[in-house]
C-alpha cells in the first residue's frame, strides 16, 4: 500500500525551478530516502507536502489526503522535523503539555520515556538549549503524535554520534509498527544503513531511484592498477578471487582493489554528472 504518492508535482518561485514534474510513491512501513546537494529541492519538495508551500501543478497525496484541499487534516494527522528548528520562549514542560492537549494524548508516559532516553532536561527554557537540544524537542514530539506517516528533514543535524544512533532505534521501532517514514538527509552512511529506497533529486528533477538491497546484493569492485604503459581505474561486478586471477596474468607495478558501498554508488549521482532518469 502507498501511503505517499506524488504525481507530476512541480513547484516554481516565479521563473526559477524548485522542483519539476516529481512522481514517486512511498510504501506504508518503509523508510525511504531522499537525497540531493543543497538547492537540488528536497526542502521543496517537503514544504510542498505539507502545503507549507503551493504547487505550481501537479498533485499528492497523503494517506489518500490530498495536499491541497485537506490540508489541515494532513497537518494534524502528520508528523513532521524541519531542518531548522524554531520554538516559541517557553520551557520545555510547557511546551510538550501544549502539544498533549492539542492532540489529545492524555498518557504522558511515552513522553516522559522518550525526554528520559534522550537525556532531555525538560524544566529548562527552549532558547536556553543548545541547537542538538533543540533538536531532540522535535523528534521527541514528532514520535509521541503517533502519526502514520513521518516527514524527517535532516533529523540528525546536530545530534552526537551516540544520539543519532539513539533516534534510529526508535525509527526502526516505528517502522516495525507499520509508520511510513520519508528521511530527508545529507548523511549517505544513514540512507544505506537504515532506508529501504532512496530517491535522489538534482536541479528539481528525480535522477535515479534505488531499491538499496539491490545495491547491497550488487558486490562491485573498483579496481586501480599500474602498469608500464600507465595506470587504469575499472569498476566491475565481480568478486575479489576471480578479479585477483584476471590481475595475477598481468604485469603489475601497483594495484589496489576496493569494495564499493552503497554510499560510494550514491556518490556518483549526488555529485556526479550521470544523465536524467525517471526508473
Amino acid at each position: 500500500m502507498n501511503t505517499i504518492v506524488i504525481e507530476n508535482l512541480t513547484k516554481f518561485y516565479g521563473k526559477t525551478k524548485g522542483i519539476d514534474n516529481i512522481t514517486l510513491d512511498v510504501h506504508e512501513g518503509e523508510i525511504y530516502g531522499f537525497i540531493g546537494t543543497n538547492g537540488a529541492g528536497k526542502s521543496t519538495l517537503i514544504r510542498t507536502l505539507l502545503n507549507l508551500i503551493y504547487p505550481t501543478s501537479g498533485k499528492a497525496t497523503l494517506n489518500s489526503l490530498d495536499i491541497v484541499n485537506d490540508a489541515d487534516k494532513i497537518k494534524s494527522e502528520v508528523a513532521f522535523v524541519p531542518s531548522e528548528i524554531t520554538f516559541y520562549k517557553i520551557k520545555v514542560k510547557e511546551l510538550f503539555d501544549f502539544c498533549l492537549k492539542a492532540w489529545q494524548i492524555k498518557d504522558k508516559s511515552k513522553l516522559d520515556n522518550l525526554c528520559k532516553y534522550f537525556e532531555l532536561d525538560v524544566e529548562r527554557s527552549i532558547p536556553d538549549l543548545s541547537y542538538g537540544n533543540r533538536k531532540k524537542v522535535s523528534l521527541i514530539l514528532a514520535l509521541i503524535k503517533d502519526s502514520k506517516i513521518i516527514i524527517l528533514d535532516e533529523p540528525t543535524n546536530g545530534l552526537d554520534p551516540i544520539m543519532q544512533d539513539k533516534f534510529f532505534k526508535c525509527l526502526i521501532e516505528e517502522k516495525n509498527k507499520g509508520k511510513t517514514i520519508f528521511l530527508s538527509s545529507h548523511n549517505l552512511n544513514e540512507i544505506e544503513k537504515y532506508c529501504d529506497r532512496v530517491c535522489i533529486i538534482k536541479n528539481g528533477v528525480i535522477v535515479k531511484i534505488f531499491e538499496i538491497k539491490d545495491l547491497l546484493f550488487k558486490q562491485k569492485h573498483q579496481v586501480a592498477y599500474e602498469l608500464e604503459n600507465g595506470e587504469k581505474v575499472v569498476e566491475v561486478f565481480e568478486n575479489i578471487n576471480d578479479i585477483i586471477k584476471k590481475l595475477s596474468k598481468l604485469t603489475l607495478k601497483n594495484c589496489q582493489i576496493k569494495q564499493l558501498s552503497v554510499e560510494d554508488e550514491l556518490k556518483k549521482y549526488y555529485i556526479g554528472d550521470y544523465p536524467y532518469e525517471n526508473k
